[in-house]
């Protein structure tokens, strides 16, 4: 980890460590996932790590895939595609054999609306920990559909919030606020899960998150990195 560069009133005494950094600035990772999606949840676990590891702010926020749109039709896939369709679940498998957890193939396609609202909602409400993980172990266990407005809603509910206010939110400001995300996450690039942005920069999938840390730990690499081709910071 980078420690703060000494100064003359600062000099000899130890460096912060990362609990004692939570009152400064900590680096900010903004991380875009999908409840459906297999590579999010494998990622998921060591996503979360990096806060107690790294010591960043991590921002979590809704990137629901539009299935039909990125693959086409089921009418229209080739045997390309479905040898391709198969070896990705073998391989998330993999990974969630490593970490414990159970993968069951999804029985559908599934809009996520209500979950990723979910996501939005239990931010707000103070339960996103428990209700991410939860909407995440649940659906991969084929015991939540993740389009039924009723089943996230009881989520809420057992979480100790309001399945009626969350129903009010949904058939409220949640789409447009839902679509606003979506439309300023693929304006920087974003196209797929897990994505997380540091410093501007796009790293995609679980396997970029060692070179992630990378990034946070010397965030001048990202010169060497991209040279001229780095991305402007908002």
């Amino acid at each position: 980890m980078l420690y703060p560069a000494q100064s003359p009133t600062n000099a000899g005494t130890a460096p912060a460590t990362i609990s004692e950094r939570t009152a400064m600035e900590r680096p900010h990772v903004r991380i875009y996932t999908d409840y459906k999606s297999p590579y999010a949840f494998v990622a998921n676990r060591a996503l979360f790590e990096l806060e107690e590891k790294e010591g960043v702010r991590l921002e979590w926020l809704p990137y629901t895939l539009r299935i039909a749109e990125f693959m086409g039709t089921v009418e229209e896939r080739t045997p390309h595609f479905w040898r391709k369709v198969r070896y990705a679940y073998m391989d998330a498998r993999r990974f969630a054999n490593a970490q414990g957890l159970t993968m069951k193939g999804p029985k559908r396609i599934y809009d996520a609306f209500y979950s990723s609202a979910g996501m939005l909602f239990a931010q707000r409400h103070g339960i996103f920990r428990p209700y991410h993980d939860m909407v995440f172990e649940r659906f991969w266990n084929h015991e939540l559909e993740l389009d039924e407005l009723s089943e996230i809603g009881g989520i809420i509910a057992a979480l100790g919030s309001s399945a009626r206010d969350f129903e009010t939110y949904v058939n409220g400001p949640a789409r447009a606020e839902h679509d606003r995300i979506i439309d300023e996450a693929e304006s920087i690039g974003v196209f797929g899960v897990p994505t997380m942005v540091f410093n501007g920069e796009l790293f995609w999938g679980g396997d970029r998150i060692p070179l992630l840390v990378e990034r946070i730990r010397a965030p001048e690499t990202i010169k060497i990195a991209l040279g001229s081709r780095q991305p402007r910071q908002s």
